[in-house]
């Protein structure tokens, strides 16, 4: 597929024409999908792309494989892997991963884990003081960055919500510069909204306080979530794999 969708961008006027809104009727399991849904480094005239060239290798390799060991299960993606199945055999579905490491009883490897940043444990007591189902819990993941405009104007919607949120902010959330927020933000939140750089974000998750959920769409998070209900699913598409992420998870083969 992802060879498929390089080659018909053949013209830069391809990004400004409307031509992304173009359906891809022959993407097997996955339905409504655009143009501009599938990844960024997709949609590039340059050949020698790292990571276009990279994923297409990958992909090559694969087909020479004896498994394929997927993070995911039959529920979830029932109809991509059924599809996926006619090109490899022989897929073991074996997520979500979490589910597996709760279930770990060595505690010398329990301390292992899939964390990028410091955990900050302090958001948990915070948790425990909130009514249940009351707090938008908001985490566009470990690599996701945004403009210091974009942080300011996310801001203000949290804080125009009138509701209780857990906001986490990595030190490099915003490109090339330092996470900053107005004072008259803080002051507005005060009691609450509260912020942190990390957290356990399973044990998040898991709390009883958490009713409604703001991510990236990325496959861990979308992952992480699938055994949690909440009353409220928000995507926000930035990219590489996240943007049809977010497309599948809200078309008709949604959580």
């Amino acid at each position: 597929i992802y060879i498929y969708i390089f080659m018909m961008m053949t013209d830069p006027t391809y990004f400004s024409n409307g031509y992304l809104e173009t359906l891809v009727s022959w993407t097997s399991g996955m339905k409504s999908i655009r143009l501009r849904d599938f990844p960024t480094f997709i949609r590039t005239l340059d050949h020698q792309d790292i990571l276009l060239n990279f994923i297409i290798q990958e992909v090559e390799r694969s087909s020479r494989a004896s498994a394929v060991i997927l993070n995911t299960f039959d529920t979830l993606e029932h109809d991509v892997l059924e599809s996926l199945s006619s090109v490899f055999p022989h897929i073991y579905t074996i997520g979500p991963l979490q589910l597996l490491a709760d279930q770990i009883q060595d505690e010398a490897l329990r301390s292992v884990g899939g964390s990028l940043w410091r955990e900050e444990p302090e958001c948990l007591p915070w948790l425990d003081s909130k009514e249940p189902g009351s707090v938008v819990y908001v985490n566009f993941g470990s690599i996701t960055v945004m403009t210091a405009g974009q942080l300011i104007e996310f801001a203000w919607g949290l804080a125009n919500s009138q509701k209780p949120f857990l906001w986490i902010i990595r030190p490099d959330l915003v490109a090339s510069e330092s996470a900053v927020l107005p004072p008259e933000f803080i002051e507005e939140i005060a009691g609450r909204g509260m912020l942190a750089r990390w957290c356990r974000q399973e044990e998040v998750l898991k709390h009883q306080a958490i009713g409604e959920l703001v991510q990236s769409s990325s496959s861990c998070s979308i992952y992480s979530i699938t055994t949690i209900f909440f009353y409220y699913f928000g995507c926000r598409k930035y990219f590489k794999d996240i943007k049809y992420q977010s497309c599948y998870s809200l078309s008709d083969n949604a959580i």
